[in-house]
């Protein structure tokens, strides 16, 4: 059994298992990209207080296993995530980019998302084999 968390008034143990979908399904993630993506998104998950547990991807979408606490408002994580990763990538891979997306903003992901509370439909260790198996781009 996985061990609670604690803060000064709470125990707890909340994973999720975020899905994000790249805009119009485009294939644009790379093995560099989605390298690249990882660190972003484990260094923004640090600046919330939250812990990355297992990242993987294929070309047109990516899945983030992480747990946070309680406080955290997940749908803000979840702007944050999209909005930071797009701003950079659309930075730092801007000519590989510019093949997928165009225009003056264009827009790296797709509006939606999906956010699953870990335990509701397989344990974690189900999971994180699943993710670390996703079919990965060249």
């Amino acid at each position: 059994m996985q061990r609670l968390k604690t803060r000064s008034n709470s125990a707890f143990r909340l994973i999720y298992h975020l899905v994000l979908v790249t805009k119009f399904r485009r294939k644009s993630l790379t093995a560099e990209v989605l390298d690249r993506m990882q660190e972003i998104i484990k260094q923004l998950l640090f600046k919330w207080e939250c812990d990355l547990i297992e990242f993987g991807g294929e070309s047109d979408h990516v899945h983030v296993l992480f747990e946070t606490h309680p406080s955290v408002d997940l749908s803000k994580l979840v702007n944050n995530i999209k909005t930071v990763t797009s701003r950079r990538l659309r930075s730092e891979y801007k000519e590989h980019l510019s093949q997928f997306y165009w225009g003056s903003k264009p827009q790296f992901w797709s509006g939606s998302y999906a956010i699953i509370s870990v335990g509701a439909q397989a344990p974690l260790e189900k999971l994180i084999e699943y993710v670390q198996n996703q079919e990965q781009p060249e």
